[in-house]
């Protein structure tokens, strides 16, 4: 899944419930320059409806008449003249709960799998049915759980407080999950023990195995045989998903870093609480070691969130600044340039997800907003506000659900849309969209 997720900057707590708490490391520098709004022309809020016990009985439709284009492309707003492009509807079938109240991690696995993750449990849904399949021990003694990735064999890799990776897999046998491995493990440690060169200091008079994150793991992704971890150390670690080891350690940020997306060709974006996102690529060879290939600068507050087009041409970054920044790829020496931000959450950005040209993005306001890329991806259409969560929505994933599944027609797609807030509840949406035919 890796649908993506974001968590909580170590060096601000607070930043969760209030945009404002999280400031740069040097409050005497100038702030950079802020980016080109992507203004809104106009706005029509979604009358939703829930009933008590919070899985929504009601829904409305809206119009998608709000459309948000960037500055310095003013005509597209002029373009569209006459009706909405789409409407949309959202119904809220089921709320979940964690057993211990913690916050929850959210992912979704191929074809229909949501994974629920807290520091209690792990807990497996169809996401189709919404019928419970399963739930295991998420090793409550290793913390809260932050992120939830997959590797393309089927086994689930969960970052934890603890500083370490937990690898799970389905027993053929049984259909129950078990653990696999923490990383990194046992055998990877003893290897490595005997040579003083393989020791870094992570604070005075603490030394550890460069394998080791020092902090808690913020976040995991899983590419082409590779696990990505980022960690509050300010690191940024790659694992071989084949043997479990720890190939490479990179010192990422200068900051906690709190957000991860990997690209379908390999390259890897990180997003730290030093306000800064870096791009990392692959070198060719075999060693094939990861080496910066740009770092952004435009948001003004701790980097939380991050998510990645299908294509990898498009990235999207959420900040304690409220503001969601668009990225797209030019040929120059920056790698990507800042196309414009979207805008409308009240208070950090805590997670961002995209499916198709879709963008879902959750909030400390408790609302998960929904844009809709078009007009060949020159201007973003504001489809609605998901509502109903009363804590910050801190994990976002989303899937399409397939044509025929159930009753789509012409020109209406549907999807589901998994929220986890802070408080331990976890929100299933759907989500329907109808393409207005022109003309």
């Amino acid at each position: 899944m890796q649908l993506s997720h974001a968590c909580l900057p170590r060096s601000s707590p607070s930043a969760a419930e209030d945009h404002t708490s999280s400031t740069a490391a040097d409050p005497s520098a100038p702030p950079p320059p802020p980016p080109r709004p992507l203004h809104l022309s106009s706005s029509t809020a979604p009358d939703y409806s829930s009933s008590s016990d919070g899985t929504a009985a009601t829904f409305s439709t809206i119009g998608s008449a709000s459309h948000i284009t960037l500055s310095s492309l003013q005509s597209l707003a002029s373009s569209l003249p006459g009706p909405a492009p789409f409407s949309a509807s959202f119904a809220c079938l089921s709320s979940l709960h964690t057993p211990d109240g913690a916050p929850a991690a959210v992912a979704v696995a191929a074809p229909s799998l949501i994974y629920s993750a807290s520091a209690a449990e792990i807990s497996i849904y169809d996401l189709a049915s919404l019928r419970h399949l399963d739930s295991f021990p998420a090793s409550p003694a290793a913390g809260s759980v932050k992120s939830v990735a997959f590797s393309p064999d089927g086994r689930a890799f969960t970052a934890h407080q603890d500083g370490r990776i937990r690898a799970w897999k389905r027993s053929a046998r049984s259909g129950r999950y078990h653990l696999v491995a923490s990383l990194p493990t046992g055998a990877d440690r003893l290897r490595r023990l005997p040579l003083p060169s393989n020791y870094i200091t992570v604070r005075r008079h603490k030394k550890l195995l460069w394998i080791q994150h020092a902090d808690a793991v913020s976040a995991v992704a899983a590419s082409g045989g590779l696990l990505y971890s980022v960690s509050w150390d300010k690191t940024l670690k790659i694992w071989r998903t084949s043997d479990l080891r720890c190939i490479e350690s990179v010192a990422a940020h200068e900051d906690a870093v709190n957000a991860i997306a990997v690209a379908g060709d390999g390259t890897v974006f990180t997003g730290s609480a030093d306000r800064r996102i870096r791009v990392w690529g692959r070198s060719a060879g075999e060693k094939g070691r990861h080496g910066l290939v740009a770092t952004l600068e435009k948001h003004r507050s701790a980097v939380n969130a991050l998510a990645v087009s299908g294509d990898g041409s498009v990235l999207y970054s959420g900040a304690c600044d409220r503001s969601i920044l668009v990225w797209e790829k030019e040929d120059s020496t920056n790698f990507m340039a800042v196309a414009g931000v979207l805008r409308g959450h009240r208070k950090a950005i805590l997670c961002i997800a995209c499916v198709g040209d879709l963008v879902f993005s959750g909030s400390s306001d408790r609302t998960v907003r929904i844009w809709r890329r078009v007009e060949e991806g020159r201007g973003y259409s504001f489809v609605g506000a998901l509502e109903g969560h009363v804590s910050g929505v801190r994990s976002v994933a989303a899937v399409r659900v397939p044509p025929g599944a159930e009753r789509e027609g012409e020109g209406e797609e549907e999807y589901r849309v998994c929220s986890g807030s802070l408080d331990g509840e976890v929100r299933i949406w759907r989500v329907r969209i109808w393409n207005c035919k022109q003309g």
